[in-house]
């Protein structure tokens, strides 16, 4: 192993999958503990998941509804992760702090923005 080689990505195969999972787990059981807007983001997924398959009109309608719920989901543990890492840093205020946190919530509004515009569209297109 050389010197810039990290010790903590030996595992391979099956063992590596393992683990892998296992902190694929904790990651979302912290964000679940940890993070209200997650907490409050998931609860809307379990909500909003049958309203899906009512809505949808096939697999792909289905899909895109579903989907973008997901994605509101995959964006907001980003930006979770992001200002974990920014606080791991410093609390201390500074510009680019700022801005990485400001940054992964535009990233945030955007997914909402989105899965609002899928679940817009699917509603009226029900309705009409």
């Amino acid at each position: 192993m050389s010197a810039d080689t990290n010790p903590h990505k030996g595992r391979t195969g099956l063992d590596r999958i393992i683990h892998a999972a296992g902190y694929s787990w904790s990651g979302l059981k912290a964000a679940y503990l940890g993070e209200s807007a997650f907490r409050q983001e998931v609860w809307l997924c379990v909500l909003a998941t049958p309203l899906a398959f009512w809505l949808g009109r096939g697999w792909v309608q289905i899909s895109l509804l579903l989907g973008s719920l997901v994605a509101v989901l995959v964006v907001e543990l980003l930006n979770s992760a992001v200002e974990a890492v920014v606080d791991r840093v410093s609390f201390e205020l500074h510009d680019l702090s700022k801005r990485a946190k400001d940054i992964a919530s535009a990233a945030v509004l955007l997914s909402l923005l989105f899965a609002a515009g899928v679940w817009g569209a699917a509603l009226w297109q029900h309705l009409v």
